[in-house]
């Protein structure tokens, strides 16, 4: 069982709840692996623009199988809480915690994450504990769910708690949002950080395939502080009932959005770009605003 190097008094995340439930999920997860192949496949494609072929490289998490034959990538290593890859493959596989890397430093080409870090307790530890675990000039590359993700479930289960329960609990993940991330990949250390996000929507027939849809995936909620208590089926049926009312799509279905945030840096290396130095530049910007021809 997964061993939290956090005390539990900043734990925002069951951890060992979320190994347990991850170890339940091989023989389903093909139903629901949508937005894993879509990301898989979106980080294949930002790899094969890189001008470089990768030794060694690790998949931090094994939800994701498409990235495992990648042209750009010699030898491949999954690590991931459960016992056994989610998906079974014939790359090595490390059983481990990515709250607790235990990976060498600078023993790295490529580290790969897709969908799997935002739920870790200490997400500005686990990006420092990868970038040195990179070799200098190594690559990260990440997807995770953004702050968007959701957000018409959690609108529906909030205003439906409040309303019978006269209070509302956390029933979906605190996402992050891009500018968070991209202070988080500065403040771990990784040079020319790159962040971008792209918007998915997905139909349901109801709010209950979406969250069979979310369980599914592997993403119960895990958070500490959830209420823990059985809420009863007419809360669940009016949520839904305003899910439907308030976020309709076509033909009397619900819309569900996930926001997908996409990071990249380098692990420092002296043969990288830098940013010019305050107060190097040979013109002003009022020169450049006053005389337009010159370069």
């Amino acid at each position: 069982m997964v061993t939290s190097p956090y005390p539990e008094s900043i734990r925002v995340f069951d951890r060992k709840l979320l190994q347990a439930k991850r170890g339940t999920l091989s023989k389903t997860f093909e139903k629901h692996d949508f937005l894993f192949k879509h990301c898989s496949n979106d980080i294949s494609e930002r790899l094969k623009d890189i001008n470089r072929t990768f030794n060694t490289a690790l998949q931090i998490g094994s939800r994701s199988a498409d990235i495992q034959a990648h042209p750009k990538i010699n030898t491949l290593v999954t690590l991931d809480l459960g016992k056994n890859p989610v998906i079974s493959d014939n790359v090595p596989y490390i059983q481990a915690d990515e709250e607790f890397l235990p990976i060498k430093p600078e023993s790295l080409d490529l580290a790969l994450s897709i969908l799997n870090m935002h739920n870790v307790n200490d997400l500005p530890g686990s990006l420092v504990q990868i970038r040195q675990a990179l070799k200098p000039d190594g690559l990260f590359m990440a997807c995770l769910f953004g702050g968007e993700s959701l957000l018409e479930l959690r609108q529906s289960l909030m205003h439906t708690e409040i309303e019978v329960l006269g209070g509302a609990s956390p029933r979906v993940f605190p996402f992050i949002d891009k500018m968070q991330m991209g202070d988080l990949m500065q403040r771990a250390g990784f040079a020319l950080p790159v962040i971008d996000s792209e918007i998915i929507k997905v139909s349901y027939n109801s709010m209950f395939d979406l969250i069979k849809d979310i369980r599914g995936m592997g993403e119960h909620n895990i958070i500490n502080k959830r209420n823990k208590t059985y809420t009863g089926k007419s809360f669940f049926m009016k949520a839904a009932q305003y899910y439907q009312d308030h976020f309709p799509a076509p033909d009397q279905k619900i819309e569900a959005t996930f926001e997908i945030i996409y990071a990249a840096g380098w692990s420092p290396h002296d043969s990288q770009q830098k940013p010019l130095q305050p107060g190097s530049a040979e013109y002003s910007l009022e020169e450049a605003l006053n005389n337009p021809n010159k370069r």
